[in-house]
């Protein structure tokens, strides 16, 4: 049984806070890379902006579904993140050297981004479809099967994104597995492919020669330059705005590397504030998915729910050198208008699940 409520009002209003703090810090982080290369300050936020409204729009729809509507859609969602990703290796537009883009006329998208909560959704869907008839090794078996053609698509060129489809796929599993005992071999196992896989590339290697001795590498100038810019922050930081390593000495400070930024600006204080606020964010998730009506509802939060924290300690942990640099993005604050589309998405589809809750049969 279950009963119709009102929206998480803690989650809205977390979400809606990180949105307008990451508007205000990508502002100050880009306007100085926006005025060099397209002669205008705002040319990354302006973009930023029209993505975010997209976002919140789609937000707003999404949380006024029912969520279940989405589970007829879930192989179909999949299977399209498989296509999109294929496209990329053959039509897709480079950046940086890293072919992720495809466009459809003057707009371009990421495919990888879409393909977190495609994989959430299908995920949920299949493990939900087994019911109490499911083995706990088969159905962990058949978890990282199934994510691994779009894992293979993505990780060809986006590591990163990989490790985050493949990491939500291992949280899903987890959480619908009562033997975690299974978990410390697939932990073994996957530390030995994660080594096999660094090593077939030569260019991963250096990552973590650089990663051990940034200065001795003209490749560590960015974590060097970030680790700077966190150092110099202190306390309460130089202030809002303020930034000198912003000034063309953090490479593309605007992306994977804007929390750098946050700690020179708002200092230790800032950034522990925006820490504290993703992890009020991943609390409500986790009490959404407690008390949803059914498993794919609890499922579905819990999927969004490790999507955001590995996400989050990942990119903190390679801004702070803690792990080798893997191009991770900061949600809601970093630039990138697919990511917060797809955020956002993410959000209201959380928020559709906080509108049920289980009751008791009588």
């Amino acid at each position: 049984m279950r009963r119709q409520r009102n929206q998480d009002v803690t989650l809205q209003i977390i979400v809606l806070i990180l949105v307008v703090f990451g508007l205000i810090t990508l502002w100050s982080t880009s306007a100085y890379n926006g005025r060099v290369r397209f002669l205008d300050e705002g040319y990354y936020f302006k973009k930023q902006l029209f993505a975010t409204a997209l976002g919140l729009a789609a937000m707003a729809l999404i949380s006024r579904m029912d969520y279940h509507l989405f589970a007829g859609f879930a192989v179909w969602g999949y299977l399209l993140s498989m296509a999109l990703s294929g496209a990329v290796l053959l039509v897709g537009d480079s950046y940086n050297g890293s072919k992720r883009w495809l466009s459809l006329g003057p707009l371009s998208f990421q495919p990888s981004e879409f393909a977190k909560p495609a994989v959430i959704l299908f995920l949920a869907y299949i493990i939900s479809r087994q019911g109490k008839k499911k083995n706990s090794l088969l159905l962990l078996v058949l978890v990282i099967a199934l994510v691994l053609p779009i894992v293979g698509l993505v990780g060809t060129n986006n590591l990163s994104t990989a490790i985050i489809i493949l990491g939500i796929a291992v949280i899903l599993a987890f959480v619908s597995n009562p033997n975690y005992l299974q978990f410390i071999w697939i932990g073994l196992t996957g530390i030995g492919f994660i080594g096999v896989f660094l090593g077939m590339e030569q260019y991963r290697l250096e990552r973590l020669a650089i990663w051990r001795n940034p200065e001795a590498y003209e490749k560590g100038f960015q974590t060097i330059q970030g680790l700077y810019a966190i150092g110099s922050g202190g306390l309460f930081g130089r202030g809002l705005g303020e930034s000198l390593q912003k000034l063309g000495f953090v490479p593309e400070a605007q992306n994977d590397m804007i929390f750098s930024i946050i700690c020179e600006e708002l200092g230790l204080t800032g950034a522990v504030l925006l820490i504290f606020l993703f992890m009020i964010l991943l609390w409500r998730f986790m009490v959404i998915s407690t008390h949803a009506p059914d498993l794919f509802g609890a499922l579905i939060c819990a999927g969004i729910m490790g999507h955001i924290a590995i996400q989050v300690i990942l990119n903190i942990a390679v801004v702070t050198n803690t792990i080798p640099n893997t191009g991770i993005t900061l949600p809601f604050i970093s630039y990138g208008g697919t990511s917060v589309l797809f955020l956002l998405s993410e959000m209201g589809l959380a928020l559709s699940v906080s509108r049920w809750s289980r009751t008791e049969e009588r």
